[in-house]
């Protein structure tokens, strides 16, 4: 609700603030993260100015004082007596480093092994369809476990009777388990971008299917980048004093990680070629250079800048998808997947329409996710 609406012609308008968002604050376990529900909920400087406050965290501040915790927010083992809490051994987590790891091989599998198929078996629609299947549900089978609940926030509570029951409790869903009504639309998406080039004949077939190979592989890359910015966003949101400050922590976050996925495709991608030139030369006089030679000049310029275009499209949506915004990752997969459809059925090369149809939807969600990755509540 925007805070023009919210606040009225009352005495205290911190107390309406209060009033409306009082489940956020007795939940929050710090003032940024009141900070950052109030900015979703539409909040600005002017509800703050309104309040009598510099900026929207100094209101969280005042907010996060004055509205106690809520005891249900603590689990029941917190709320029993420490002499009669029984021992409960706690089986070793792994490392995050080994889940990243995991989900990162899973993706590039899930995403490469369907389109060596489709470039080995050609251009047959029962293929693709088949080939689909493991990249519609490559989303969902690499996204990341719900984050465990925050530490117990000190609050008036009183503690119950040592003699009395402990309330059990509530049931929770499986470990993992975390529902994405919009994982088909950016498996579908994906499907679409990385199995529909290699199909459509014409052109340096050999090149195209290279180019692709490397892409789907660099979707493990894809998936770490995702999961490394969601760590680092999650970082700073905790050490980040204000909202501003949390932002200007994030602002060059979003370029190292896109910078980090293009360079792994760009070494893919030569690898790719590399291999082609061995496996399938191109005919005529060879001028000598080495593989090194000939791998670099087996594709232009216009096909390592579609390249770049096709990597933008790969790890854009999975860094919006992890980050929570998951119905803005399908939409722009599938945006990005119509818009090289279109080209690829008017006849188009492979490059071209990547460059034409892809570019155009990778500068917007370029953009998109510029505006709405460096926010708060993207990383709550």
């Amino acid at each position: 609700m925007p805070g023009g609406a919210l606040l009225g012609a009352g005495a205290d308008p911190v107390r309406e603030v209060m009033a409306e968002h009082r489940e956020l604050c007795e939940r929050a376990v710090d003032p940024l993260e009141i900070a950052a529900g109030l900015e979703e909920a539409g909040l600005g400087p002017d509800t703050a100015a309104r309040c009598r406050h510099a900026d929207l965290f100094s209101l969280a501040e005042e907010l996060y004082a004055r509205v106690p915790r809520r005891p249900s927010a603590l689990r029941p083992s917190a709320l029993r007596p420490p002499a009669l809490r029984p021992p409960v051994p706690r089986p070793p987590v792994p490392g995050p480093g080994g889940a990243a790891a995991r989900a990162a091989l899973t993706a590039a599998a899930l995403a490469a092994a369907p389109c060596a198929g489709v470039a080995a078996l050609g251009a047959r629609w029962p293929v693709l369809l088949c080939a689909a299947v493991p990249l519609v549900l490559l989303p969902a089978l690499t996204a990341p476990p719900p984050a465990e609940p925050g530490p117990p926030c000190a609050g008036p509570v009183r503690p119950p009777d040592a003699l009395g029951p402990v309330p059990a409790p509530a049931p929770r869903p499986p470990a993992g388990f975390r529902p994405r009504p919009a994982a088909l639309g950016h498996g579908l998406g994906l499907a679409a971008l990385l199995l529909l080039p290699p199909a459509v004949p014409g052109g340096d077939r050999p090149l195209t299917v290279a180019l692709v190979l490397a892409a789907a592989v660099s979707a493990g890359s894809a998936e770490r980048t995702a999961r490394w910015y969601r760590r680092v966003g999650r970082g700073h949101l905790g050490a980040a004093d204000t909202l501003a400050g949390f932002r200007a922590r994030m602002r060059p976050v979003l370029p190292v990680a896109l910078a980090l996925h293009l360079a792994v495709l760009g070494v893919l991608s030569f690898a790719a070629l590399a291999v082609l030139a061995v496996v399938a030369p191109r005919p005529g006089p060879v001028h000598g250079g080495g593989l090194l030679h000939l791998a670099a000049e087996r594709a232009g310029p216009a096909q390592w800048a579609a390249q770049g275009v096709l990597g933008l499209l790969l790890v854009l949506p999975v860094l919006l998808a992890r980050c929570g915004r998951t119905a803005a990752a399908a939409a722009g997969a599938s945006a990005g997947a119509a818009a090289v459809f279109g080209p690829l059925a008017l006849g188009r090369g492979a490059p071209e329409a990547w460059l034409v149809g892809g570019g155009t939807v990778a500068v917007a969600l370029l953009a998109y996710a510029g505006s709405v990755l460096g926010r708060a509540g993207s990383h709550r």
